[in-house]
């Protein structure tokens, strides 16, 4: 008897480490730098081989003749229009002025839209009465706000920047909103245990449990301003505001000029993709690989 309740405690050891062993192995994840050579194959080379892909059977379509070179000018073409925008100077110059107005705006969406998400994800009375103009608001067209911004404050950066927040705001909001809706109750019962009540708890708690959504509204919230910018620089083209992208596309379509046009276009894309890579995505995964659902390679 006495041998087999001995058997048994050894078993239940034994069972006992090695799901310690097993847990340990599970936490101990085999961390390397990956080789430069791999990073280009898996995440340069098929990028590149979309755009020379797309370029391909764009300069294809030309040699077809499928429509005439005024609707669909040649890669070329586009390409001469470039270096005409580099050698002046403007090139830069252009891209900046868009991005530094879409950068601007987004902050103070993000300074707005922020405090608004947590009121109305907290306060149910706020929720019931701002909730569903909030969601309107993000499906109303971007463009809609640009005549009563032009009417209210005049052709300046103040229109511009008013535009960017009335498309951006609700974005943010709602996103911040889904991020706290999708928070365990029990961590907010565990926070007010330890004392986490008011702003403590919801700097402590709230905030990095409601991360993964809130990072997707910044995220749509970015999209929502480059688009909203591009409205308003399109409809709103005025000396005083300075050349953007939004003002180069309609200059091409004013002066017949479809290089321009798809150079406009294709520069609208790219900025748009790089803010997107060089800062949302690494948020991105920095919230995902903190929450163990993404491992560094």
């Amino acid at each position: 008897m006495a041998s087999t309740e001995t058997t048994a405690k050894v078993t239940k050891s034994d069972d006992l480490a090695g799901l310690e062993a097993g847990l340990d192995a599970l936490d101990a994840v085999q961390s390397h730098r990956t080789p430069v050579r791999e990073v280009l194959l898996k995440k340069v080379l098929p990028p590149l081989t979309a755009v020379a892909l797309v370029i391909v059977v764009w300069q294809v379509l030309v040699w077809g003749k499928v429509t005439d070179e005024g609707s669909l000018p040649a890669p070329s073409a586009v390409w001469t229009s470039v270096l005409d925008l580099w050698l002046q100077g403007s090139l830069l110059e252009i891209v900046w002025t868009s991005i530094s107005r879409g950068l601007l705006g987004f902050l103070l969406a993000l300074a707005i839209g922020t405090p608004l998400g947590l009121l109305v994800a907290r306060v149910k009375f706020v929720r019931a009465a701002i909730g569903p103009i909030l969601s309107g608001l993000q499906s109303l067209p971007s463009v809609a706000w640009v005549p009563p911004a032009v009417i209210w404050l005049g052709l300046n950066n103040q229109m511009m920047y008013a535009v960017i927040l009335l498309g951006a705001v609700p974005s943010i909001a709602n996103g911040l909103v889904s991020g706290v809706d999708q928070v365990p109750p029990l961590f907010l019962r565990a926070g007010r245990t330890m004392g986490a009540t008011g702003l403590r708890g919801t700097w402590h708690i709230v905030m990095p449990a409601a991360l993964p959504g809130y990072v997707a509204g910044l995220k749509q919230g970015w999209a929502f301003s480059w688009r909203s910018l591009m409205a308003a620089e399109i409809i709103a083209s005025s000396p005083d505001l300075g050349l953007g992208l939004g003002q180069l596309l309609e200059n091409g379509r004013n002066n017949s000029d479809m290089p321009g046009v798809f150079l406009a276009i294709i520069l609208i894309l790219i900025v748009g993709i790089a803010i997107d890579l060089l800062i949302f995505s690494p948020l991105e995964r920095a919230v995902l690989r903190g929450r163990g659902l993404l491992v560094r390679s």
